[in-house]
């Protein structure tokens, strides 16, 4: 076939305007949450764009092509910065992870938490085994708070910082415990978002909004949320806890492929921070050390 044919271009430019549309949709999750689960996609549909816009060029397409490597060069840019960007180090420590409900590593886990020293734990996945974790860290880890949760377990909060009295939330899908050190009052807060559309996370994540935007004072927030980074529940979240991405951002689910690794776990503060990436350890996910700043 001649690749400048009117089939070979209605086939490329049909391809083109589809993935293109693709991207594009993964920006409109506040409109519908079909939005966010397109916004997972993004980094394969930015290479698809690139991939296609070749094509296009080949079909006789140039101004589509030129049109669409744009695109992808701006939309490719930002994923890049998510990616690479290191946040600004910190002194409050927190290990994030997820444990998974049925994790048969909980001693090498154990021993992980205690070499990294964090001063937070937050926890999800805490099923009825899992509490032989937190039971087994109370030395190192006093001040804990869990909230139960559906058939894989629910989240946690452990510190050593000390709690302010009476401060401790339960949500569905969250654990919240306010603590002081020596010049600061600040919430820890454990989220567990369940997946995007076609299931709930867009409800869940309605009904936690105003519980975060009710805490008073600082917020350091972390979680298996999910959803990517850019995702527009994540972002919503954020708004609301009044806090920054710790950078950066890095694949910590392969619970579908080694080689499919979808950044799904986070961490926040107020002015950010940086994050490191723990080994499984027992769990689909990875886990998560990032020091942060109030």
């Amino acid at each position: 076939m001649d690749d400048d044919s009117p089939i070979f271009q209605l086939v490329a430019g049909v391809a083109l305007t589809l993935t293109i549309l693709a991207l594009f949709g993964g920006y409109l999750g506040r409109l519908h949450p079909l939005g966010d689960s397109l916004a997972v996609g993004r980094p394969f549909a930015v290479v698809a764009v690139l991939l296609l816009a070749v094509v296009a060029n080949m079909a006789g397409l140039q101004m589509a092509s030129f049109g669409a490597v744009l695109l992808a060069m701006l939309t490719g840019l930002q994923l890049f910065m998510a990616f690479n960007w290191p946040g600004p180090p910190g002194r409050l420590t927190l290990y994030q992870k997820n444990l998974r409900f049925d994790n048969a590593a909980l001693v090498a886990l154990e021993a992980d938490i205690r070499a990294a020293n964090p001063m937070m734990l937050t926890l999800q996945e805490v099923s009825e085994p899992n509490l032989t974790l937190l039971a087994a860290l109370k030395d190192m880890l006093p001040n804990q708070l869990v909230c139960p949760g559906g058939t894989v377990g629910g989240t946690a909060v452990a510190t050593r910082l000390t709690p302010v009295e009476g401060a401790t939330i339960c949500a569905p899908g969250l654990a919240a415990m306010q603590v002081r050190t020596n010049d600061a009052e600040f919430w820890i807060v454990s989220v567990h978002l369940q997946w995007p559309w076609p299931y709930e996370q867009a409800d869940q994540t309605r009904a936690l909004l105003p519980v975060l935007a009710g805490l008073e004072g600082p917020v350091i927030m972390a979680g298996d949320f999910n959803m990517v980074r850019w995702g527009s529940s994540v972002g919503r979240l954020a708004a609301a806890a009044r806090v920054q991405p710790a950078g950066p951002t890095m694949g910590s689910y392969l619970g579908f492929a080694p080689w499919l690794r979808l950044p799904v776990d986070h961490v926040f503060s107020p002015s950010g921070g940086r994050v490191a990436p723990r080994s499984l350890l027992g769990s689909d996910h990875l886990g998560l050390f990032a020091g942060l700043e109030l």
